[in-house]
C-alpha cells in the first residue's frame, strides 16, 4: 500500500487592507467600494481574504489604499 503527504490544512491567504487617503472629493461608486471592504476612516485596517473579488474592488480604489500582504 502506498502512502501519499497530503496537506489537511491551507493557510488561509488573506490581505491586510488599510485606508490611507479620504474619501471627501471622490466619486459616489469609490465611497461604496471603500464602504464594501469595511473601511471608514483613514488609518483603518481590515484583513480580508485574497479573492479575484477582493482584488477588483482593491483596483478601482488603489491610490486610497495600501495592501500588504
Amino acid at each position: 500500500m502506498t502512502t501519499t503527504t497530503q496537506k489537511t490544512s491551507k493557510e488561509a491567504k488573506t490581505l491586510k487592507v488599510t485606508l490611507i487617503r479620504s474619501t471627501i472629493g471622490c466619486s459616489k461608486q469609490q465611497r461604496a467600494v471603500v464602504q464594501a471592504l469595511g473601511l471608514s476612516k483613514i488609518n483603518q485596517t481590515k484583513v480580508l481574504p485574497d479573492n479575484a473579488s477582493i482584488r477588483g474592488s482593491i483596483a478601482k480604489v488603489s491610490h486610497m489604499l495600501r495592501v500588504e500582504q
